[in-house]
């Protein structure tokens, strides 16, 4: 079967490896979509993500969707939740099982992803697709998760004011659920055109280029209830900490490519600022499966570029270059 498998920075080979076999506990998926997120492209640019280096050669690919090969769901399309928390751990008992000490995580560290045409995936993180939801959009649940579980962190109050800082696929799908939610006032901030085109699109009131100072100073004056930074980068979180009134909210869901995030603490302090960051998401699938379902977002969209597996390390170059929003790989 073909694989595309990671062997060093900017080194994505695509090579047919033997079928696998599912373990005690497993099923076989054969894997019809995954989606390339920002995440997968530090990876790719740096061969590492936060503390995690590349040791091996390794699968990326943790945003997927497939079909159930054997056993009595065979057939079955389902979205492939790709975090496996160990449930015996502190964080697991706490019910907060995307900060288990033991987590798989698929396409990082140790734990081959989803770019191949087949994988083998533990049964109970398989979640049933309805025939509404298409196979590309299957894989954007996890995005969307991440988006969700964002948003319950960031405690929006109802017809509350917010920013979204970052309009790539996980800005824009929040600003999808904050739209949805209810809020007054959404403002996006984001540099590139399109992505400030597709914020529009999906209800954002008012959009800025973070390059315009004047606009940025004025934007923030005003004060907003929470805001959701999701970049990676410290100006953008200066930004959302500026946007926020005294006693608000801010939630960081970028990952710098350093490790490191870095603001001034009399910013931060002067205005007494709640400071949250996302860590992927917690037991969200199914809410999300159901906002996709009754179409209360939309996933499909999103996604400006499908390509083959074969094509893989061309699909990584075009996400690098971010010149749409969402690729997708379909093996």
């Amino acid at each position: 079967m073909l694989t595309a498998r990671l062997h060093g920075i900017a080194d994505l080979r695509v090579e047919d490896e033997p079928m696998p076999k599912a373990a005690v506990g497993e099923t076989l998926v054969r894997v019809t979509a995954v989606g390339i997120c920002g995440s997968d492209v530090h990876w790719y640019e740096d061969g590492a993500i936060g503390d995690a280096k590349l040791e091996r050669p390794l699968v990326p690919g943790h945003e997927g969707a497939g079909e159930i090969l054997a056993g009595p769901r065979r057939g079955e399309r389902v979205a492939i939740d790709p975090a496996v928390p160990c449930e015996r751990c502190r964080a697991c008992q706490d019910g907060r099982r995307n900060l288990c000490y033991n987590i798989l995580f698929s396409g990082n560290g140790p734990t081959d992803g989803m770019l191949r045409e087949v994988m083998p995936w533990p049964s109970n993180r398989l979640h049933s697709l309805p025939d509404t939801v298409s196979d590309s959009a299957g894989a954007l649940l996890e995005p969307l998760g991440v988006a969700l579980w964002a948003l319950d962190l960031g405690h929006v109050p109802f017809a509350g004011t917010v920013a979204v800082v970052g309009c790539g696929p996980v800005g824009l799908l929040l600003i999808q659920l904050l739209r949805a939610a209810g809020v007054s006032r959404l403002i996006a901030v984001e540099p590139l055109a399109h992505r400030r085109e597709a914020a529009a699109r999906w209800g954002a009131d008012e959009i800025l280029d973070p390059s315009a100072a004047e606009a940025i100073a004025d934007f923030s004056s005003c004060g907003v209830d929470v805001a959701f930074e999701m970049v990676g980068n410290d100006d953008a979180v200066r930004i959302a900490m500026e946007a926020v009134r005294p006693g608000g909210h801010v939630v960081l869901g970028g990952i710098p490519s350093s490790d490191t995030t870095t603001f001034r603490a009399s910013l931060a302090r002067g205005k007494e600022l709640t400071i949250a960051l996302v860590r992927r998401m917690n037991e969200v699938y199914p809410r999300a499966i159901d906002l996709a379902a009754r179409g209360a977002v939309e996933l499909d969209p999103l996604m400006t570029s499908r390509v083959p597996l074969a094509d893989t390390p061309a699909a990584f170059a075009d996400a690098q270059r971010r010149t749409g929003l969402k690729v997708v790989v379909v093996p």
